[in-house]
């Protein structure tokens, strides 16, 4: 068996010693070079083949996200993997690694004293994601030819695929007759009148959008392609801790048309807002006859995330019904699925990233082999579908009708 190589970049020697015997651990990895900083990691990238880099964020010389744009100049498809701590300034450094072409991050355990503590989140953590971003497992399980992809998919096949029976067996079927549903009394003071009218069948109210390894940068793309004039809003769960999920909305927010915050509980949604869901927490919405407004929570994570698509997406179909269009883009796992589930039983539309442009086709190829995907699309063109399909409301709204 081929092992998968891998560098470990890191000024720390506590830390660079702590991964490199945890990698070396694996049966299918085997650690083939080590560096302290940046620039010896760049003169041994030449010598010493490998398959995939771990990488510090704060280093001395060459930092992290120099290294990471050297590497991308000198290797455009040779994986990285950042590795930040859990501040502020870690957290802003790895969104612009992330930006600049690593594919994902992992945190470093709290206190790296505790060894038998930080070498279980090293092995749970860092192991699996270099497995699915070198093995190829996630890719390689699909045999979908790359024109079917891109293809819209039959309608016909998704009412075929999802029986009846099914969908009401998970969602009871006076949520999918009603966009209504009670709430307890709002967080905030209310202001104003309703929001939001109830979306008719065929118009899209809201979207909401599940995604994971690979996230940052298709978010950027996808979010900096909506129109200020975007009549629905958007809610966002990405795969992030704390802060993270702060500087991600940041981020996003600097190249966008749309305003792009991070969602708090009690916020009123508006249309042609784009929230992003807080590290940690679930993030839920809820319409009432009050108007509509965001709730989270710390529930049990659900496919061992928390924030998950899942929650959101389920929310996200009992307040829009037919109205409600789920986007599922790169990341592992298959968060995402249950919750399209819950959109397609209740009359709306999923969309998915194609293999292609992803990073890792876990989540999208899960919802795509489930059935539940109206259209796979590249990344570039998923904002334009979402365009698309918001101008029915955009008319309507505007004729009165």
């Amino acid at each position: 068996m081929t092992k998968i190589r891998v560098m470990v970049v890191d000024d720390s020697v506590v830390a660079r010693r702590l991964i490199s015997e945890v990698l070396a651990g694996d049966p299918e990895l085997e650690v083939v070079a080590a560096a302290s900083n940046g620039k010896v990691a760049l003169q041994r990238l030449e010598q010493i083949p490998c398959d995939l880099i771990t990488l510090d964020v704060d280093m001395p010389e060459l930092d992290g996200i120099a290294t990471m744009t050297e590497v991308r100049k000198r290797h455009p498809k040779l994986p990285v993997i950042m590795f930040s701590a859990l501040t502020a300034r870690a957290a802003s450094s790895t969104i612009d690694a992330l930006s600049r072409g690593a594919n994902d991050y992992v945190t470093k355990p709290d206190g790296m004293a505790n060894v038998g503590a930080a070498r279980e989140r090293i092995k749970a953590e860092l192991i699996p994601k270099i497995k699915a971003l070198c093995s190829g497992a996630p890719r390689s399980t699909s045999k979908i030819p790359m024109m079917r992809q891109t293809s819209v998919i039959p309608i016909q096949r998704q009412t075929s695929v999802i029986p009846v029976q099914r969908q009401t067996s998970v969602i009871p079927v006076q949520r999918q007759t009603t966009a209504v549903i009670p709430v307890a009394a709002p967080q905030r003071p209310i202001t104003g009148v309703i929001d939001l009218p109830i979306p008719r069948a065929g118009m899209v109210g809201a979207v909401a959008i599940g995604v994971s390894t690979g996230g940052p940068p298709a978010l950027q793309t996808l979010v900096s392609g909506l129109p200020a004039s975007l009549p629905v809003p958007v809610f966002i769960v990405q795969h992030m801790p704390p802060t993270f999920t702060t500087m991600l909305a940041d981020r996003l927010a600097r190249g966008a048309a749309v305003p792009v915050i991070e969602a708090a509980a009690g916020m009123r949604v508006e249309p042609g807002k784009v929230y992003v869901a807080p590290g940690d927490y679930h993030l839920v919405v809820e319409r009432g006859p009050l108007g509509t407004f965001l709730r989270t929570n710390q529930d049990p994570p659900e496919c061992s995330c928390r924030p998950s698509a899942d929650v959101l997406f389920r929310s996200v179909s009992a307040a829009y019904g037919p109205g409600a269009l789920a986007v599922v883009l790169t990341g592992m796992g298959s968060d995402g699925t249950r919750g399209a589930e819950y959109i397609r039983a209740a009359g709306g539309t999923v969309l998915v990233q194609d293999q292609a442009t992803s990073v890792v086709w876990g989540m999208p190829g899960s919802v795509w082999r489930a059935g539940l995907a109206a259209a796979v699309l590249p990344i570039g063109e998923i904002a334009g579908e979402i365009i698309q399909r918001t101008q029915m409301r955009s008319r309507e709204t505007a004729t009165g009708r």
